[in-house]
């Protein structure tokens, strides 16, 4: 039987396959754990072992040739792609998410000056018995039960003012989101 070029090549192309094949599975396990120490994440470390033998396939025809052990190549060219990575990122700027704009947001912080004005004049509007109660209770952190002794009044009362207080805080609140000011 004559060999043509293509089986020629076929041949030679599984030669190389089980070549690299049996490179991998004798060097990787020990190359992995020598680029991960270096490696921010596993990602990183998949991705050297990996272009490693890359090159290794590409210069497969020079590693067998040469008879030397091919795991000092290994491990130095691995060294170098980890050096090149460590090098470009310190060559690129650390990215950083900022957070989106927010529309009509003023550095001055004027927009919380007038929501606490807001705030103010609704509470004003409110009775004295039912303000009372909601800035103990929201003001000053009291749970209803403890602003009920601190104002003096049943507990019972202390829920029912805060209940409407709070209702009638949100309709004024409300009221002037729909007039539009």
């Amino acid at each position: 039987m004559i060999a043509t070029p293509n089986a020629a090549r076929d041949e030679s192309a599984r030669a190389a396959d089980a070549a690299i094949r049996q490179l991998y599975a004798h060097h990787a396990v020990a190359l992995h754990g020598y680029v991960a120490r270096f490696c921010p994440d596993r990602a990183s470390a998949d991705d050297i072992v990996q272009e490693t033998f890359i090159r290794a396939w590409r210069h497969l025809p020079q590693l067998s040739a040469d008879g030397r052990p091919v795991r000092p190549w290994l491990f130095r060219v691995a060294r170098n792609l980890l050096i090149d990575a460590d090098r470009a990122a310190r060559s690129r700027p650390a990215t950083v998410q900022g957070e989106p704009a927010e529309e009509g947001v003023d550095d001055t912080g004027l927009n919380q000056v007038l929501d606490r004005q807001l705030v103010t004049d609704a509470l004003k509007r409110l009775s004295p018995a039912h303000r009372a109660v909601l800035v103990e209770v929201f003001y000053g952190g009291d749970s209803v039960a403890r602003a009920a002794r601190q104002l003096g009044i049943p507990d019972g009362t202390a829920r029912s003012r805060l209940h409407y207080a709070l209702q009638a805080l949100r309709g004024q609140l409300d009221a002037h989101e729909a007039v539009g000011c």
